[in-house]
């Protein structure tokens, strides 16, 4: 497997770090690269009542709420060695924003790469907004 820069890393480690993951003990960071090349971050932050927010989730809200819409690249950590993909929710959410080019990368807790999908391979046969009619940034 290809190396993870080592900026991204850092960058992934650093929000993984900063999750506010009391009830699980799981802390997750994820960031994501924008089609304008500009780099979100976000962190999982659980709450009490167990209906917290996921880290891809966040960072694709902070992506949203600068304007943008279209994601390139996908990287997500978790705390151990054991692959931390994004939730069911979560591959919904990547696929909103995704097209055929975007990759998702999930590393170990050092930041080393275990494995590399497609949006396809993630989550095949999706559903999206051209089943509501809507222009999708995914192809058919």
């Amino acid at each position: 497997m290809s190396e993870v820069q080592p900026d991204i890393v850092e960058a992934l480690i650093g929000v993984r770090d900063r999750a506010y993951a009391p009830y699980s003990n799981h802390p997750v960071g994820a960031l994501i690269v924008s089609e304008s090349g500009t780099r979100y971050v976000g962190a999982n932050v659980e709450v009490a009542h167990y209906k917290g927010i996921c880290a891809e989730a966040s960072a694709i809200a902070t992506m949203a709420s600068a304007g943008e819409r279209e994601l390139r690249e996908v990287y997500v950590i978790g705390p151990g060695e054991h692959l931390c993909t994004p939730c069911g929710d979560c591959r919904q959410r990547i696929r909103e924003f995704a097209t055929p080019e975007t990759l998702i990368r999930v590393v170990d807790a050092q930041g080393t790469l275990l494995r590399r999908y497609t949006m396809d391979q993630l989550l095949p046969d999706s559903f999206g907004p051209e089943n509501l009619g809507h222009s999708s940034t995914l192809g058919d």
